[in-house]
């Protein structure tokens, strides 16, 4: 077909800009429109039979008698599209499109044609606008980046073709590189807006899921290990919406989760996971504040801080709408400004302002959906309930104790570095399984202590002493297996078992002395047996009562050590001396609250009566202790598959009765005394070695019930030397002990 030469010049009327066509001399028009009579498809409209080719950009041609002779106007989008300027010489040709070649769909991008005239939000919705733009433009052939302007509803816009998807019945049809398509009826089309754009769409179906996570991302590599159950609940509730498309979550009705509250003990890496959370994310930088931080000494200081820190979001969300990325705010300590409201009485109600204002931003009138807000604390329970609700710190995950699986990952980060540069002994490494049972409810922060500990021995061992000065050998350090093993012995884990406090209760030892002492160790062992094995028995507590000085402390503490649960705490009366009672009420609420977090724990609580203030002149004790033994006694760990044991001792059950706290107790068991010779003898020959006659003569000098621990007592004051005890002495002893 035989091109001819067009002369570039502006439409005479701000008007033709918004159809998208180029205009062309009614004499140029027909002459064209005559090389390509035969080959127009039947169902084009008549006065849309022109698709003409200007430097390989395809228009639809319109006649127009205003138009020179051998001039062709187009708009100045067009012209810069093209790249061409005003009076430049082009030449244009018919095209001629395949019948059967049609746009299955097209992806087109739109702003304000105008941006600084723009005023505000424009809300559109992609249906209505789907319907305007075929209504304006049905039939019109595009190319692929090609811009125009777009009058709808007295909007002025600039559209652009971001994506074209060609579909023909005859798949050769298409050529390799096909960038020109008509827009038919069925053609769909998708929307989105130009990064900045003031616009929001509605029921955008191009709107792809938010690639917020970075496609090489390895909780590992950041140093992060024994959370995977955490990391999927905090994946499932706060991100899994969020890779989703913007409409689809429009069509569900819901919202995204805009805050999340991460709590338990200290040292378990609630810190770690916010701070590297940011580095696995496609968002903007987070915000991380210590909850200190934010109070002020001014009125009013505190919550334009609360405010300042939610700006940015706000400012991101007016001009982008759902398309916003993801802004996280981070809160660490997060008790010490959400306390409950009411609950400090301060006179000032800073602290209750501070809520309000956090409340208000999260979930208030003007709430935001391009927000995350992350809380840490190890006190969840002084927050206030309103922050936790629904809509706030909706989902709340209990980073807890590291089982032995987890514990092996956080071994395996610590000593990675040591690994790589052939700082780590194989045999170490090999022992790590059995060094992560060692290690029962260690935090990650204690296995990293674990870790400097070895690596501590490792230099002290290729370090002189003597002579500081000597050279060292770095090519021979290397963490060994004793140097784990050593640091195991040095590092105390804080919800752990203290094995020399609880060794220190039984230095001598204990003495199964009789069947009724058999009886009484078979029923504790099965105890701790049926707290290990049931899941219908979370808890369990078991009352030691006897006699003073019948080893009931012994007893306790050899079972809690032999039991082999990895928390142990003492409860006792002398750890508490000059508390008021409130503050002993804190103290045994604080012990039964770190329970929970242990999968297997035990408590002993030592000489209940001294730790009520039990005196039975008057009587008188201490109520507000005692109703706070009553109600934790009888409460379960609220966490599925926490277990707890409760062993308590006292010498004076007989005057708790009246208390009720004996019936607190589940089990009550008495820890027999010394009756019959033969139990005499059998401690005697385990705790004090003599003769056999000398055991003899004593044994039958007792004519009464004797404790056993009275019985080591007397028997070291009347020995004479490490092998014979004089018996005169000992019935001397005996009276002077009022015995």
């Amino acid at each position: 077909m035989a091109p001819i030469a067009l002369s570039v010049v502006n439409l005479p009327s701000q008007r033709l800009a918004y159809t998208n066509r180029v205009y062309l001399n009614s004499d140029d028009f027909l002459r064209l429109k005559a090389q390509v009579a035969d080959n127009i498809a039947a169902s084009t409209p008549r006065d849309q039979k022109l698709l003409l080719d200007i430097n390989g950009h395809i228009y639809t041609a319109s006649p127009l008698d205003a138009i020179e002779s051998g001039s062709v106007a187009l708009n100045g989008l067009q012209r810069r599209y093209s790249q061409l300027t005003l009076a430049q010489v082009v030449q244009g040709s018919p095209f001629i499109p395949h019948v059967d070649v049609a746009l299955a769909s097209v992806t087109v991008s739109v702003d304000f044609l105008v941006k600084n005239k723009a005023r505000g939000t424009l809300k559109l919705d992609c249906k209505e606008l789907s319907e305007a733009f075929k209504e304006s433009f049905l039939h019109q052939a595009f190319n692929l980046g090609q811009e125009l302007a777009w009058d709808f509803n007295g909007n002025k816009l600039a559209v652009q073709i971001q994506t074209l998807d060609i579909s023909a019945l005859n798949e050769s049809s298409i050529g390799a590189n096909q960038r020109i398509g008509q827009l038919l009826s069925p053609t769909r089309i998708d929307w989105t807006k130009t990064g900045g754009s003031p616009i929001q769409l509605s029921g955008s179906t191009a709107s792809k899921g938010a690639d917020i996570f970075q496609k090489d991302f390895d909780f590992g590599k950041l140093g992060i290990g024994g959370l995977d159950a955490e990391f999927n609940a905090i994946f499932r509730r706060a991100f899994a919406s969020r890779i989703y498309p913007s409409h689809i979550i429009q069509e569900m009705g819901i919202n995204h989760v805009r805050g999340m509250l991460l709590f338990g003990p200290p040292g378990c890496g609630k810190t770690l996971i916010a701070r590297k959370i940011g580095e696995v994310l496609n968002a903007r930088e987070p915000k991380i504040v210590n909850g200190p931080e934010i109070l002020d000494k001014y009125v009013g200081g505190a919550e334009e801080r609360i405010r300042a820190l939610f700006e940015d979001a706000e400012r991101e969300q007016a001009q982008e709408g759902d398309d916003s990325m993801l802004h996280i705010i981070i809160f660490d300590e997060i008790d010490a400004i959400c306390k409950s409201r009411g609950s400090i009485r301060d006179g000032t109600g800073v602290h209750d302002s501070i809520v309000n204002q956090l409340l208000s931003k999260i979930d208030g009138v003007d709430s935001l959906n391009n927000i995350l807000v992350i809380g840490m604390t190890n006190r969840k329970d002084m927050l206030d309930d309103a922050l936790l609700r629904p809509g706030r710190l909706e989902v709340h995950v209990e980073i807890g104790l590291p089982d032995a699986a987890g514990r092996l990952q956080i071994l395996g980060i610590h000593t990675r570095g040591a690994k790589s540069h052939g700082r780590l002994d194989p045999q170490a490494e090999s022992n790590f399984p059995e060094l992560s049972e060692m290690t029962k409810n260690f935090t990650g922060a204690e296995i990293e202590g674990l870790v400097k500990a070895a690596a501590s021995y490792a230099f002290n061992r290729n370090v002189d002493v003597k002579d500081l000065t000597k050279p060292l050998d770095p090519q021979s350090l290397r963490m060994t297996w004793p140097d784990f093993q050593a640091a195991f012995a040095e590092i105390e884990p804080k919800f752990g078992a203290n094995a020399q406090e609880l060794g220190a209760l039984y230095r001598n030892g204990v003495v199964h002395h009789g069947a009724q002492f058999d009886a009484l160790a078979t029923a504790l062992r099965r105890l701790v047996d049926q707290v290990r094995s049931s899941d219908r028995t979370p808890l369990m507590s078991v009352l030691l009562e006897g006699a003073p000085l019948t080893g009931k402390t012994a007893v306790a503490a050899q079972l809690a050590v032999e039991s082999g649960f990895p928390y142990v705490r003492i409860l006792s009366a002398d750890s508490m001396i000059g508390y008021s009672d409130g503050a002993k009420c804190q103290e045994i609420l604080r012990l039964f609250t770190d329970s929970y977090k242990s999968p297997l724990s035990l408590i002993l609580i030592d000489d209940i009566e001294r730790i009520i203030d039990y005196v039975a002149i008057g009587p008188r004790f201490s109520n507000a202790v005692l109703q706070t033994l009553l109600v934790l006694l009888k409460k379960p760990p609220p966490v599925e598959g926490r277990k707890l044991l409760v062993v308590g001792t006292t010498g004076a059950a007989e005057l708790l009765e009246d208390l009720q706290l004996v019936s607190a107790f589940a089990v009550r068991l008495a820890v027999p005394t010394l009756q019959l010779q033969d139990e005499i003898k059998t401690v005697l020959r385990e705790l004090a070695p003599m003769s056999q006659a000398a055991m003899d003569e004593i044994a039958a000098a007792i004519h009464k019930p004797i404790g056993v621990k009275q019985l080591l007592q007397v028997t070291e004051m009347a020995r004479t030397d490490s092998e014979n005890v004089s018996v005169d002495r000992f019935i001397e002893c005996l009276h002077t002990c009022g015995f």
